[in-house]
């Protein structure tokens, strides 16, 4: 009999300057078990726990070039961090999510996306230990 180790517990940081969408996501997420804490600010970096799994982004809430230099820093300096963009401009990130061999490849889903299919994208990828 094999046994087998019980999921890593979820935790996730939401990025949106958007409070409805980010109250809704975090209650939604709270109700699914999974641990999750909010930001509006894109400071992101130094919110986030190291306990953190995913980070949920709404890059159109954001600057672009600010949004461009976040992405490039948690790839730099967490590189087994999920990165979810939640965007109705896909293609405006195409360079900053590419696969660079060194950092878990971020997924962009389009905007609107409900709760569940982000969720869902975040129980689907094979994440690292980000300890």
């Amino acid at each position: 009999m094999t046994s087998r180790k019980p999921p890593r517990p979820l935790h996730v940081t939401v990025v949106s300057d958007n409070a409805e969408t980010q109250d809704g996501l975090q209650a939604y997420f709270d109700r699914s078990g999974v641990k999750t804490r909010g930001t509006r600010a894109l400071r992101v970096p130094e919110a986030i726990a190291s306990t953190t799994t995913a980070v949920v982004l709404f890059p159109d809430d954001f600057d672009h070039p600010g949004v461009l230099a976040l992405i490039a820093e948690l790839r730099r300096t967490r590189p087994r961090l999920l990165l979810l963009l939640i965007t109705r401009e896909p293609g405006r990130f195409e360079d900053a999510v590419a696969a660079d061999g060194r950092s878990v490849v971020p997924l962009i889903l389009p905007r609107p996306s409900f709760g569940w299919v982000i969720l869902d994208a975040i129980r689907s990828h094979d994440l690292p230990d980000t300890r």
